[in-house]
């Protein structure tokens, strides 16, 4: 019997023991199978990468790309005992004040984006502070009432976007032009619209965004290894200009100044390198601030060196001679007829602002008469006519740094043909250009009859800081280089004693010629003007072609009291800076 019951005894042990372990087996297995929502030893970081920058030639970033950061907090998350913590911590590393941030967490219960515009720099310190604030235990578990499942939310911070700066407000606008927003998932990147950020879209964008993925560590740091994974971040290229900001700066105050005195609408001048093409200064009076346009700035948004089409007037009178020169159809010791200020070929009457009788050929141009270059010009065929305007680049794309350039119009060989479009257009009526074109067309007299593309763009430079160069535009010879030195000297000849004299500087050699024309409305020349002086001036190493256009100056109708002192002023501070070196005789 006492056997019989020690066997019930240890069969009910061994039951026991095996149902504890059925039991114990039973719960591992479920552990095992059951999504306990642990994380992950995996993680992965992404990282934007930032349109480039437009660098002056001086090394000033005129625009530049700021990223933008937000910050999340979902306040359901917050241990109540630590909340004044991390409002205190909050306000340290992201720099807002404790009183925004208990305003911004009370408005609202749950996830709350304390803010939407945290620079670069302050993103990195609130990314040090989650884990901070991890090690202190501010935020809590909670348990999802819907799912079930116990989850921890900490602080978030998200790229937003990317902010365009200009550190010089308005200072080469619209040259430089503006973007504007877009959003992609959830990101505001920018595109440009006009100036140099749309022309040069393609190399200022983003290359690359950088991504990083591998096993983490306790942190949730990347551990890196064999087994991680990094792409790196490649940005936007980066413009370096022609243009250096501190002569820009001053160019654009002289016309600020003179816009007011003159009562002008606008003036825009240009200075460049007449042996490579280089823009010094590329300005106008008519400016804006690129992040805060406004419905008065929308005619000022285009670029009026290119965008701004108008009758030249007299200084097209240089070109047609320079063609009739080349083409040995002149001798500048020609006499040519004044007719006594008043002529008539056809129906059209001509008249001139100085009467003369008789004066040589190259005094047409010295002291700007419509008559004599109207007569001259009856020796060039249409299609010479036509053909040469062409080659000096007339109705023709001026640069390729541009974009959405008015390339302007030339009557046709068969119109040309006509006496009266013949006469018209030899000064400067009856076609249309911009100052671009301009300067172009005049930098062959100073560059032994070489035409040079003007050029905003010296280089790119890449994420590594290797400079790229611009694809160089070949120099084309359109008139013969003896040709360029006689219209030279015809142009030294208008300062020295024409329609000029007021650009004379002592020790540089300095050539130009004026040019007034009326304005077209609603197909009726009226009593509104434009005025230009383009030309050169040079000391013994340096040659720079350079160029005003004062758009419906009301204080008077000629460009010797106009755009002459302009020109003047400009030339002025480019002695002042050092970029002419005047040679003067002790």
């Amino acid at each position: 019997m006492d056997n019989q019951n020690k066997s019930k005894k240890i069969f009910l042990l061994f039951g026991l023991i095996g149902l504890g372990f059925f039991i114990f087996l039973t719960i591992m297995l479920v552990h095992v199978v059951k999504n306990r929502n642990l994380p992950s030893l995996y993680t992965k970081n992404s990282s934007k990468a930032k349109r480039g920058s437009i660098i002056s030639a001086d090394g000033f970033h005129v625009a530049t790309t700021k990223k933008l950061y937000k910050a999340i907090v979902n306040t359901y998350y917050i241990d109540p005992q630590k909340k004044e913590l991390f409002i205190q911590l909050f306000s340290i590393y992201s720099g807002i004040g404790t009183k925004e941030i208990k305003k911004r967490l009370k408005q609202k219960k749950g996830v709350v984006v304390l803010s939407y515009n945290i620079s670069q720099q302050r993103a990195q310190y609130l990314k040090k502070l989650r884990f901070e604030l991890k090690r202190k235990k501010v935020f809590i578990e909670r348990k999802n009432p819907r799912t079930g499942k116990v989850t921890l939310h900490g602080l978030s911070i998200i790229e937003s976007g990317e902010s365009r700066e200009y550190p010089y407000g308005n200072l080469l606008t619209p040259i430089i032009g503006y973007p504007h927003k877009l959003e992609e998932d959830g990101y505001t990147y920018i595109k440009g619209v006009k100036g140099i950020e749309k022309s040069f879209e393609d190399a200022l964008n983003a290359r690359q965004n950088e991504l990083s993925q591998g096993k983490r560590d306790v942190n949730g740091y990347i551990i890196l290894n064999k087994e991680s994974f990094t792409k790196r971040s490649i940005n936007g290229l980066d413009i370096k200009l022609t243009i250096p900001i501190n002569f820009q700066i001053r160019v654009e105050k002289v016309l600020d100044l003179m816009k007011v005195k003159l009562k002008a609408k606008q003036i825009i001048a240009a200075v460049m390198d007449s042996t490579n093409g280089k823009i010094l200064a590329l300005a106008s009076s008519n400016r804006f601030l690129p992040k805060k346009i406004k419905r008065s700035d929308y005619p000022s948004l285009n670029s009026a060196v290119t965008e701004y089409s108008f009758e030249p007037g007299s200084v097209m009178k240089t070109i047609t001679f320079a063609l009739l020169l080349d083409k040995g159809l002149v001798n500048p010791y020609d006499l040519v007829n004044g007719h006594n200020g008043r002529f008539k070929i056809g129906n059209k009457v001509i008249t001139d602002e100085h009467k003369f009788d008789w004066l040589s050929a190259e005094n047409v141009i010295v002291y700007s008469s419509n008559i004599g270059i109207a007569q001259l010009a009856q020796k060039l065929s249409g299609v010479a006519f036509n053909t040469g305007l062409k080659n000096f680049g007339f109705s023709q794309k001026s640069t390729p740094d541009m974009i959405y350039e008015k390339k302007g119009s030339i009557p046709s060989a068969y119109k040309l043909n006509n006496q009266i479009y013949k006469a018209t257009c030899s000064y400067g009526y009856g076609m249309r250009t911009n100052l671009m074109q301009l300067m172009r067309a005049y930098s062959s007299f100073n560059n032994n009859g070489r035409l040079v593309t003007p050029k905003i763009v010296d280089y790119f430079i890449d994420a590594r800081g290797n400079y790229i160069p611009v694809h160089e535009q070949k120099q084309v010879q359109v008139i013969k280089s003896s040709t360029a030195k006689r219209i030279k000297n015809i142009l030294i000849k208008t300062v020295n004693k024409g329609t000029g004299k007021k650009t004379k500087t002592l020790g540089l050699r300095v050539g130009g010629k004026t040019g007034t024309a009326h304005i077209v409305e609603k197909g009726k020349y009226v009593n509104k003007y434009n005025t230009a002086f383009l030309g050169f001036s040079n000391d013994k190493k340096n040659k720079y072609t350079m160029g005003v256009i004062v758009i419906q100056p009301r204080s008077s109708q000629f460009a010797a009291a106009t755009a002459v002192p302009v020109y003047k002023k400009i030339l002025d501070i480019m002695v002042e800076d050092g970029y002419l070196k005047p040679d003067i005789i002790k």
